[in-house]
């Protein structure tokens, strides 16, 4: 009776470790906010406060009044006039406009050439320079405002001239070119929200870090990790334990990431941008799906590196090194744009990565991508559970110093 009692106990073990471990860590203050604020929020308040900063500044650059220094507005006053039709709002001319372009004293700076009624006149091509300065970025929208006023003026009066020639406004441009762009409204909103994959897996790993640290280093600087291995209990038994807790938090963290994109992508002014933004129940559930297996690899690797620490300040430095390997699918793929092929899809991260990449565009995952994404993954997070269980085998693993 004994025996079958004793051997119930040690069936129960793994569940005893499990509910150990949240209920300690539910009570620590840092695990907390790292888990469900830090981890899953700091992404999508970031996001929805720079994108909307920067999509309402140039919102403004390109519909309201947009004051432009112009050198020699006494040289044409018809073109002044266009350019005020169209919003700009001319002001006295600066004494050097390339330094006032440098130093962000002006975004664009146009200068009409002495000659320009001259030329104009005789029929001749006639200078208009737009001073700009290119690395500056928040200048890119005033520019192609300015460019395209002057350049749709000019196609204004050459089409004049030609009339007055008695000659069709067409005889300028004897070859149209169409652009047929076959991109959706969600394909756009990909290109500008790509950073989301790597955010999805930032909050998996900061969900369950501080767990780790603390369930492998934390344990062991406070000795109470030596008591627990002298249990009658397989080794296996208390990482799996351990591990399903770290996973619990990982999966609460990455599902509360998933709802503020959710909530937060309604407030991105998306529409304006001819973009469509669905982060719903679909994407969401798809999302969850593809990282299942990646939580459970990147829980054997917090827990195997914290192993080899000695201290919980160690564990934390060599897992802060260790949160800039997700991030390089994204790096990347932004640096060398190539086209998906299926091997990539059983790649941990770059499977990941390129499979809510794809339900961003709006394409959807195939049952192909799926199924390879989710066995590669699994596969990784096998070996690393594997090489974690026989590091927990070693009694050094119990010992502090």
């Amino acid at each position: 009776m004994r025996a079958v009692t004793a051997k119930i106990e040690r069936s129960r073990a793994f569940v005893t470790v499990f509910l150990k471990e949240v209920k300690e860590n539910l009570r620590d203050r840092r695990t907390l906010v790292s888990a469900f604020l830090t981890g899953p929020l700091l992404g999508p308040i970031m996001l929805v406060m720079l994108l909307n900063i920067t999509l309402n500044r140039e919102f403004n650059k390109a519909e309201q009044p947009l004051p432009v220094p112009v050198i020699g507005a006494n040289y044409a006053p018809n073109l002044i006039a266009a350019l005020k039709a169209g919003g700009i709002v001319p002001t006295a001319a600066i004494g050097n406009p390339e330094v006032a372009v440098h130093k962000q004293d002006a975004d664009v700076v146009l200068r009409i050439s002495p000659d320009f009624v001259t030329s104009w006149r005789k029929g001749e091509p006639v200078q208009v320079e737009v001073v700009y300065d290119s690395s500056q970025r928040d200048a890119n929208t005033a520019v192609e405002r300015v460019s395209q006023l002057v350049e749709s003026y000019a196609r204004q009066q050459g089409a004049m001239r030609l009339v007055a020639r008695g000659l069709a406004p067409s005889t300028a441009w004897p070859v149209v070119a169409a652009r047929r762009d076959q991109a959706t409204a969600q394909a756009r909103a990909a290109l500008m929200f790509s950073i989301l994959p790597y955010f999805f897996v930032l909050t998996v790993f900061m969900g369950g870090m501080y767990l780790a640290i603390d369930l492998t280093a934390g344990e062991r600087e406070r000795q109470s990790l030596e008591p627990l291995f002298a249990n009658p209990v397989s080794r296996w038994k208390i990482l799996a334990g351990k591990l399903a807790a770290i996973c619990v938090f990982s999966v609460a963290s990455l599902l509360i990431s998933l709802v503020a994109f959710g909530v937060v992508g309604r407030f991105l002014p998306t529409e304006k941008l001819g973009m469509e933004l669905d982060l719903g129940l679909h994407f969401s559930g798809h999302v969850l799906l593809l990282m299942l297996p990646l939580i459970v690899l990147l829980a054997a690797l917090q827990s195997m590196v914290a192993a080899f620490a000695k201290s919980y300040r160690e564990a934390q430095t060599y897992l802060s090194l260790l949160m800039f390997v997700p991030v390089l699918p994204s790096i990347l793929l932004s640096t060398m744009p190539i086209k998906a092929q299926a091997w990539m899809y059983a790649v941990p991260l770059l499977g990941q990565h390129l499979g809510i990449m794809q339900l961003l565009r709006g394409d959807g995952i195939d049952m192909q991508q799926m199924a390879l994404c989710l066995t590669g993954s699994l596969v990784a997070a096998v070996l690393g559970v594997l090489v974690t269980a026989h590091l927990y085998q070693s009694e050094r693993l119990a010992i502090s110093s």
